[in-house]
């Protein structure tokens, strides 16, 4: 494999506007190209629009989402990805034609679809079904897999893309700044955002607390690095209908270090330069090489009651 250049991007999508939302996604991407990026990676649901979703009847869902490939989003990526010669990644509910709705991300070059994941844990709308199986695919001769937000959280998810022979994992998230039983999270106030201009060390002091990056800080570095993987991190910054979300969409190596992470209120990117010889060096490496699935095969594939509670899905900011 030969060294490749990624970008991950946070922006402001608007709720329902797919329009509005790909001329960001055309001009980001744009500006990857310039600075000499091979891929570039949005936020889940970087096409519609996501918390709003919440509220949407099963016809409104199935008005919002499109077939893929054949649907106006996926034809209007691969235009963008061949305007600027730059592989995209973005996300969009999804339809079948016997109205089955799921959450999908896909990854689109010039020449079309190469891939397509749909979220193995979605919970946004009742209406959604879940993706039943895992996603890898090449992307310039690296092996690639996605993982929608919760499903990163479920910790064999990341490990089976991985066995599966994924070097670099795209984690699109809408994420953070919800409420959730765990001590210090909680929504933050949306006036913070429109006064951010002329206050922006009271967001900047929200956003990177245990409501946002500290709390992310916990668990991602942890997937790259017990894996030894590259992490592709990509998340909203600003409003998302009625809550606020706070960005900082990152890339992190497989030693769990962030080597580019964005740090601006803005619509933006960061670039990252993606080496073959860190895969080996990590010590994620050697931890998969010295795994003993004899003593917890059995163990790992127990039944048990699935249980999701998204405990702000009814909350408002």
């Amino acid at each position: 494999m030969k060294k490749i250049k990624i970008s991950t991007a946070q922006f402001e999508n608007k709720s329902g506007d797919k329009d509005y939302n790909l001329s960001v996604i055309d001009k980001l991407s744009k500006k990857a190209a310039d600075e000499g990026s091979d891929v570039i990676a949005f936020h889940e649901c970087s096409i519609t629009g996501y918390t709003f979703a919440r509220n949407l009847s099963k016809e409104q869902m199935l008005d919002l989402a499109e077939i893929i490939p054949e649907g106006p989003s996926i034809v209007r990526l691969k235009e963008i990805a061949a305007k600027h010669n730059i592989t995209i990644l973005a996300g969009l509910f999804e339809k079948e034609k016997d109205d089955s709705l799921y959450k999908a991300y896909v990854c689109v070059d010039k020449n079309g679809l190469i891939a397509k994941h749909r979220k193995l844990h979605p919970f946004i709308n009742p209406n959604l079904n879940p993706g039943n199986s895992y996603t890898v695919f090449e992307i310039h001769g690296w092996k690639c897999g996605i993982l929608i937000c919760y499903d990163n959280n479920v910790i064999e998810n990341v490990r089976a893309t991985v066995l599966l022979g994924a070097d670099i994992i795209f984690m699109p998230h809408v994420t953070m700044c919800t409420p959730s039983t765990r001590p210090g999270a909680g929504f933050v106030d949306p006036q913070l955002w429109e006064n951010r201009e002329d206050d922006p060390t009271s967001l900047r002091l929200e956003f990177d607390s245990m409501k946002g990056r500290e709390w992310l800080m916990k668990w991602l570095p942890s997937r790259a690095y017990d894996n030894a993987i590259y992490a592709i991190f990509s998340n909203p910054i600003g409003m998302d209908d009625d809550q606020l979300k706070n960005g900082c969409s990152m890339i992190i190596d497989p030693f769990g270090d962030i080597v580019a992470e964005c740090r601006t209120f803005e619509d933006s990117i960061v670039t990252a330069t993606i080496t073959p010889e860190k895969l080996s060096q990590a010590g994620g490496h050697r931890y998969l090489k010295a795994r003993r699935p004899d003593l917890y095969k059995e163990i790992l594939s127990q039944d048990h009651a699935p249980e999701l509670k998204v405990v702000w899905l009814e909350g408002k900011s």
